[in-house]
């Protein structure tokens, strides 16, 4: 029968634990020093800011694991003994395994900026991040937030919901346009500073003052000194592999798995955040730190495990987040800067707070990407398209295919067309232009 351990109880681990109670009886403990049952990473901003509680964001009841004889062990790993397939924990005890699943995580990334030890500075990543902020932000005024990702905006969105005023810096000409194409990204910044968000475009942190121990203010690049009681360390995540750094399993950024998801130790397997892909599909990154991913991962390791000998396959790439009201989706290739060989429809409504974007090959015309702010199409019509490498003719023509209920939101079909068929006349006289053909 075995016994598989799993470290870690985020999406990765936990999918691994269900699937491979689904296809086996194997006996499968899940071992977490974070909280002792699974919840939803994504849903911590909303604990804090009252919307829900952490009972809220479990998606399984308590009685769900023993009834799936899946047990769950709250403790650290402090020490894997490959030779003898043991696990040592911080609470003294010792576990043996036949099959082990790494699946730590992720780590938030720090810089060597001074004064970063100082009360009230920290990260938001982990359910005891987000305790450490309800300490940190009792009675403060204000905050500086540095770093322009996902979670920064959520950060900023967190401490708006009780009226402490935020000074958030970028490095960056406009909010995440190392993610966003220009005009995206430009509709972020105004949509963020609408909000009442002091946006610092191109502004960086050189230090963080303190004073009793506690955060006083921040030193920017320009040496201009802002006044806070908070400062929020946003500026990205890398993959959690101090486990395994004493051990034989090779590493690089992340762990190296194959595509199998199988470390250099056979009898252990990684997946998740702290995963680094050896051969990654075309196109797609060799860490991708995401939700789906993660499901992916976790649910190829169990049939491998299993032994049903399945290679790891993302699909096609997609994600989605929310701006504070602006909701977010991408799917496929949508890149900041548009490639030789590609072109791009983009229209935006006239709200301005509204945007589609269909990218497309130059020559073929085959679809490669969608990208929506505050519009939602549906990802298997999206994905379908872009798996079966429609046009955008085709696309534009069955575009409607892609909403939700017409009942209860607005459609926009004949606007994109617009756009679309002045943009290829453009085109055409352009290149009647360069032939030197008659424009007529």
């Amino acid at each position: 029968m075995g016994h598989v351990i799993i470290i870690g109880n985020g999406i990765s681990g936990i999918t691994a634990a269900r699937n491979i109670r689904k296809l086996s009886d194997k006996k499968i403990t899940v071992i977490s020093s974070e909280t002792t049952h699974f919840f939803s990473r994504t849903a911590i901003m909303y604990i804090y800011m009252g919307h829900m509680k952490y009972e809220h964001t479990k998606p399984y009841e308590d009685w769900f694991w023993a009834k799936n004889r899946i047990d769950l062990i709250n403790d650290h790993v402090e020490q894997i003994d490959q030779a003898s397939k043991k696990l040592k924990l911080k609470s003294g005890g010792h576990l043996n395994y036949d099959k082990l699943i790494i699946a730590t995580g992720s780590k938030s990334t720090r810089y060597d900026w001074s004064g970063q030890e100082i009360n009230g500075v920290q990260s938001l990543y982990s359910f005891h991040d987000l305790e450490l902020m309800e300490q940190n932000t009792k009675n403060i005024q204000k905050a500086v937030i540095v770093g322009g990702g996902l979670i920064g905006i959520e950060m900023a969105e967190m401490l708006l919901s009780r009226n402490i005023e935020v000074c958030f810096l970028i490095r960056e000409k406009c909010y995440w346009n190392n993610i966003l194409p220009e005009e995206e990204a430009k509709m972020i910044s105004k949509h963020m500073r609408e909000h009442d968000i002091d946006l610092r475009e191109e502004t960086e942190l050189k230090e963080i003052i303190g004073e009793n121990q506690k955060v006083k203010s921040i030193i920017t690049n320009t040496e201009e000194e802002i006044q806070c009681q908070f400062v929020g360390i946003t500026v990205g995540v890398h993959p959690n592999i101090d486990l395994v750094k004493d051990t034989s399993i090779e590493t690089n950024k992340g762990i190296l798995v194959n595509e199998f998801l199988q470390t250099s130790d056979e009898n252990i397997y990684a997946g998740g955040d702290c995963v680094e892909l050896k051969n990654p599909n075309e196109g797609r990154n060799n860490i991708d730190a995401i939700w789906y991913t993660g499901a992916k991962m976790g649910e190829t390791i169990a049939f491998n495990i299993c032994e049903k000998g399945i290679k790891y396959d993302p699909g096609i790439w997609y994600n989605s987040a929310k701006f504070l009201d602006i909701e977010y989706q991408v799917y496929g290739d949508i890149k900041p800067r548009i490639a030789v060989n590609e072109a791009t429809l983009f229209w935006q409504h006239e709200s301005w707070k509204k945007s589609i974007r269909i990218n497309y090959e130059n020559d073929s015309h085959k679809v490669i990407g969608f990208n929506l702010m505050g519009i939602r199409y549906r990802q298997r019509v999206c994905e379908k398209w872009i798996a079966e490498q429609r046009t955008i003719e085709y696309v534009l023509e069955n575009l409607g295919e892609a909403n939700f209920d017409p009942e209860f939101f607005e459609q926009h079909e004949q606007d994109i067309l617009k756009v679309f068929n002045k943009q290829s006349n453009e085109q055409l006289l352009q290149l009647k232009r360069t032939r030197g053909l008659s424009i007529a």
